[in-house]
């Protein structure tokens, strides 16, 4: 196993009791990040708030942070992130905040220590760009938003050719100038 990367924490002066972020169990991707609130908060349907994770981390160069939702908060309550997965570069050093937004039926009350994301750090690369006046063609070429089908490969039947959604009425393609699958370019 290779060695893993340490990351500097520092917890704020008034969320000291609250458990540093951990992995649940021994394989998982990600850190619990829990709420470092003074009161419960009660996010209403619709409604988003930023909600302090109470910690600061250092993370080394060439790696990120990424705060992810939590699956159970998402289907259990509806309850996500916005900006997912966040991420936290390698020179921030400030507090850790978590966009909920409670995409329910019900209102959801938030607690201090409730585990409310997962902080995942993960490798990165940074990359140069070389402007060029074309691409190289591939098969797909600019399909996308569904060009590729919908039927699981294993499903389709043999020498039946799959269609692509209608976006030729898409008003979000139009107003973007995004090329239409089926389509002409504009």
């Amino acid at each position: 196993m290779t060695e893993r990367p340490k990351i500097r924490i520092q917890r704020e002066n008034e969320y000291r009791d609250l458990p540093l972020p951990r992995y649940a169990t021994e394989h998982s991707a990600g850190m619990d990040l829990h709420a470092a609130t003074r009161s419960e908060i009660v996010l209403q349907p619709g409604q988003r708030r930023l909600i302090s994770a109470g910690i600061r981390i250092e993370i080394p160069l060439g790696y990120e942070g990424q705060v992810r939702p939590r699956s159970g908060l998402a289907l259990k309550y509806g309850v996500t992130l916005l900006n997912t997965p966040g991420t936290i570069d390698s020179d921030y050093r400030g507090i850790i905040g978590v966009i909920l937004i409670n995409l329910g039926e019900e209102p959801f009350t938030i607690r201090r220590g409730d585990r409310i994301a997962q902080l995942v750090i993960s490798p990165i690369s940074q990359i140069s760009l070389e402007e060029v006046e074309v691409l190289k063609s591939t098969l797909r070429g600019p399909g996308g938003f569904g060009s590729t089908g919908f039927t699981a490969p294993a499903k389709r039947k043999k020498g039946v050719q799959e269609t692509t959604p209608d976006f030729q009425d898409d008003e979000y393609a139009k107003e973007n100038d995004l090329t239409i699958p089926g389509g002409t370019d504009r």
